[in-house]
């Protein structure tokens, strides 16, 4: 075997300038595939990243069907969700560790000379806790704060360094939103952007009824945010709160609802999709990159055996058999498709991170890349190479000697 591919390797040498450029489609496709399913695999990562930023086992309830009549969005539909089905979702459904209801508007803030746009989200006393966001400095409104609509608020850190600048503790501080003042009780740590792109800590926390009453004039909400004992409870609560909005909203039999609930894991699915769909485009242009260059490594074998017609004769006269020859040109093209998977892996993973680096895109290259890429390096070479193979296996030593 040893001598095999010395044999090889001596031959790919001979022509060292032939065989890179034979090797160019493979390392093309190779590292097209590494790249490709690290932009998937990155994608898929920071997508669960985020989406796990925003708490754990949550259910969110939202306004509007999104599967009735085409796309349709949660958010988008008017509110039809009431605070009295707020109240019956703590009262009756089992299961759930803490509710908070959403109101959402846009207003300008402002704190001294300084001012910002930003969210403002009107939400109940345990949304902190369900999105698992902690505190870099003071504390959470409290229950009675909810109740007594009070004027006091919770900053994100992108809101707070705007108004009161870097590293400064807001808590205590007054700011202004819409002209109504709100006194900070409590500044959240940085959660960066969420899984639609939105920065996550430009926003203004405030009780809902502070919101509805002093701000949006809402009477109604858009959402609910709603956390689970554990992910085993995820679809009996689901299913619990459907039959009991569908009950309260009195939506009959056969009806399409006129909310929507999605958990954690629809939602990542759903903002996966189109990272699958990107994956298996480059996927398929890699394919078509390697069927090239396999279909190179066919033609320059091919070449190779018309070449050396009278040194396979030669061979065949002293006593080779035609599986040594067989075997000694597969082993060439296996070795030539094998450096060019390795180039191409070596490209790759230097590709991938200029990605993030000049394009801010997440890549994430995984062990199953490699091993996939260097398996499929080596069955093209098996595949393409063993034509040229046979057909040098099968010359006849006679015509081969007087071949010119």
């Amino acid at each position: 075997m040893f001598a095999i591919l010395k044999i090889a390797f001596r031959a790919i040498r001979r022509n060292l300038l032939r065989s890179f450029l034979t090797m160019l489609g493979i390392i093309v496709g190779i590292a097209a595939v590494i790249v490709g399913v690290s932009m998937g695999t990155g994608a898929k990562a920071e997508v669960d990243k985020r989406i796990a930023s925003m708490g754990n086992n949550l259910l969110m309830v939202m306004s509007g069907n999104m599967s009735r009549g085409g796309v349709r969005g949660g958010f988008g539909a008017a509110p039809n969700l009431s605070p009295s089905d707020y109240d019956a979702i703590r009262r009756e459904i089992t299961g759930v560790v803490g509710v908070s209801p959403e109101v959402r508007t846009r207003a300008q803030v402002t704190a001294g000379n300084q001012n910002s746009s930003s969210d403002i989200f009107g939400v109940s006393e345990a949304y902190a806790d369900i999105r698992s966001w902690e505190f870099a400095s003071g504390g959470n409104f409290s229950e009675a704060d909810v109740r007594n609509a009070s004027k006091v608020c919770l900053l994100g850190t992108t809101a707070a360094k705007t108004l009161f600048g870097e590293n400064v503790d807001p808590v205590g501080q007054v700011v202004r939103v819409k002209n109504a003042p709100f006194t900070v009780v409590g500044w959240l740590k940085p959660k960066g952007a969420n899984s639609f792109g939105s920065d996550q800590d430009d926003v203004v926390l405030v009780p809902y009824t502070s919101a509805m009453k002093r701000l949006s004039g809402d009477t109604l909400f858009r959402s609910f945010n709603i956390q689970v004992e554990g992910p085993d409870r995820l679809n009996s609560v689901t299913n619990d709160l459907a039959q009991l909005l569908r009950q309260r909203h009195k939506i009959a039999e056969g009806r399409d609802d006129d909310f929507s609930i999605r958990t954690q894991q629809e939602m990542s699915e759903f903002l996966n999709a189109n990272n699958r769909i990107m994956t298996i485009l480059i996927g398929f242009f890699a394919g078509i990159s390697l069927v090239v260059g396999g279909i190179g490594i066919m033609n320059i074998m091919l070449v190779s055996v018309t070449e050396r017609t009278r040194e396979i004769g030669i061979r065949l006269a002293v006593g080779a058999r035609g599986r040594d020859v067989l075997r000694q040109f597969l082993t060439e093209a296996v070795l030539l498709s094998v450096m060019g998977g390795i180039l191409g892996i070596a490209t790759g993973f230097w590709l991938a991170p200029l990605l993030t680096k000049f394009f801010e895109f997440p890549t994430l290259i995984s062990n199953t890349s490699v091993i996939l890429a260097f398996t499929v390096s080596a069955v093209i070479g098996v595949v393409f190479g063993f034509f040229p193979a046979l057909k040098a296996a099968n010359l006849d030593p006679i015509d081969a000697l007087r071949y010119e």
